[in-house]
């Protein structure tokens, strides 16, 4: 007979199979297909899943399942990174969908919410490839409408789902030819069955019992909150105080008393144990002190108010200022030589991130809200943002569209079509064409043993050339395999080279390297600056 799940059960699960994730990401990273440094399709997938668990610890208690349903799809979008979190976003969105009219959590309800979630995230890939996590998406809904279908108990279903869905998995190889030749499963498959197992695990008490994962937003009392109260202004004291306090014996009168000969704006909220004290004061030591002798004080933010005036009205005099625009740019880029140049091309806001770190939707949302313009154009400058700009793009209340740069050489002649008396479809065009002539080189280090794109064998270790996301050269030098790289891509016949210097490629090596090119290219020009990216000495760009 299967069991009855809570909803509390649900969270509970679902938070497990989120900290699971985290906890074996490398394991999920290392199976990466290309050998270079920024595998990161198990923390891209983790952080996505994170952000889902710290939306559904915001919620009240007795919050209804249609509050849930957006707290997951809202937390999943917002905390998507890479292209495996926006497809993982989107699996989450579907299974919401498919489960908005259950009114239990049971086989059929399962079959429902696997068949959307299929709908859902098949609808986000322009060009779903077999092999790879969508297969896996597939063949596990079809394995919840065969459960359902033979009429399993809960319990029993969900494990042969999990166990398709791990079959799914050791198959991709035979369905994806570059996973066979690497010796690898998919990666994302991998992780959506980890993400799968582990719930599974955490609902049925399959493995040694479990806490509960979301108990501090779950006590008996609502959860006590603390937020930046903006109330300061006009005050005479100096030192806004806010703190928890633990206490089974706290008067609160007596403690508002105590509060007002302090200071002003008092505040001591909750009840026992659980209270938030606020109160401006010149005297916090004092403060803390009365209430460390009846109780137990944490998350303690004690802000000097003054200061803050002072800052934030700086701030705001700056944003003030700030020439209003029709139309506004924000681009990705790792390496602080290449957010200058960015800048100076004219992008407003530029997002740390790229190759070892994948900005979320949020992120990217965020800057976009910054930009004191009528329309923004996002350059993701990386084929694995490209997802998370249309997702930021899609939910923006600023119209926004996505120029798919895919290295940051692309977004320099990007910024040189653009025109600011063009509309927002008219620039998107033109720059998108425009990144249609530049041919992208990256050098950076084999992490792995691995075979190049004419089946040459690449040891963990060795310096690879990558030619427009292939691997072209390999070598045992920046420098050879530079070159080597140029002469794949026919830089004779081009008329510019755009060199941008890692941060651990020095001015001597970036200065020899620019000779040597230009001795064997007379009438190329060479146009070299530091870029300062991490892991990749040498990111260029040929035109």
């Amino acid at each position: 007979m299967s069991e009855t799940y809570t909803s509390n059960d649900i969270l509970n699960a679902i938070a497990v199979a989120a900290r699971t994730l985290g906890e074996r990401k490398d394991e999920v990273n290392r199976l990466n297909v290309f050998p270079v440094p920024d595998g990161d399709t198990g923390t891209n997938m983790s952080l996505t899943v994170k952000m889902v668990v710290d939306n559904l610890a915001k919620l009240p208690i007795g919050s209804s399942n249609a509050d849930v349903r957006k707290a997951i799809t809202t937390g999943a979008l917002m905390g998507a990174r890479g292209n495996s979190g926006v497809i993982t976003s989107q699996i989450l969105r579907g299974l919401c969908e498919g489960a908005a009219d259950a009114t239990e959590f049971s086989v059929a309800s399962i079959d429902k919410a696997f068949d959307q979630a299929v709908t859902t995230a098949f609808q986000a890939v322009r060009k779903p490839v077999e092999g790879t996590i969508l297969t896996v998406l597939k063949d596990t809904a079809a394995a919840a409408r065969r459960a359902n279908k033979k009429k399993m108990e809960l319990d029993e279903a969900l494990a042969y789902i999990v166990s398709e869905s791990y079959a799914s998995v050791q198959r991709t190889p035979e369905l994806l030819p570059v996973l066979a030749e690497n010796n690898v499963v998919d990666a994302g498959g991998y992780g959506l069955a980890i993400l799968l197992d582990s719930f599974v695990s955490a609902i049925t008490g399959r493995e040694a019992p479990l806490g509960d994962e979301l108990a501090f937003s779950r006590g008996s009392e609502p959860k006590v909150e603390i937020e930046q109260i903006n109330d300061w202004e006009g005050s005479r004291f100096r030192y806004c105080n806010e703190f928890l306090v633990d206490s089974e014996t706290l008067d609160k009168d007596e403690a508002l008393d105590f509060l007002s000969t302090m200071g002003d704006c008092e505040l001591c909220v909750g009840s026992v144990p659980k209270f938030k004290v606020h109160v401006h004061s010149n005297t916090p030591d004092k403060v803390l002190a009365y209430f460390l002798e009846r109780g137990q004080i944490s998350e303690v933010f004690i802000h000097n108010m003054q200061l803050q005036a002072a800052d934030r009205n700086a701030k705001l005099a700056e944003e003030q200022e700030a020439e209003h625009k029709a139309l506004g740019f924000v681009a990705v880029a790792a390496g602080e030589g290449n957010a200058k140049i960015l800048e100076s091309l004219g992008v407003d806001r530029v997002v740390s991130g790229g190759q070892t770190m994948n900005p979320s939707t949020k992120d990217l949302l965020d800057a976009v809200n910054s930009v004191n313009a009528d329309a923004v154009i996002i350059l993701p400058n990386n084929s694995n943002i490209i997802m998370a700009a249309q997702s930021c793009a899609g939910v923006s209340e600023i119209p926004c569209g996505v120029v798919p740069t895919k290295s940051v050489p692309q977004a320099f002649s990007a910024m040189f079509a653009a025109n600011a008396e063009a509309s927002l479809e008219e620039n998107v065009e033109a720059m998108s064409d425009a990144i249609g002539e530049v041919r992208t080189g990256e050098i950076t280090q084999a992490i792995k043993d691995a075979k190049d794109a004419h089946g040459n064998p690449i040891k963990n270790g060795d310096t690879i050339g990558i030619a427009d996301g292939s691997i072209e050269a390999v070598g045992a030098s920046t420098e050879e395999v530079t070159l080597a790289l140029l002469e794949s891509l026919e830089a004779e016949d081009a008329d510019t080279l755009t060199l941008l210097a890692g941060c651990d490629f020095s001015d001597e090596q970036l200065d020899a390297l620019v000779e040597r090119i230009e001795e064997a290219y007379e009438d190329l020009e060479v146009d070299a600056h530091r870029g300062e990216q991490p892991l990749y000495p040498i990111v260029f760009g040929l035109e």
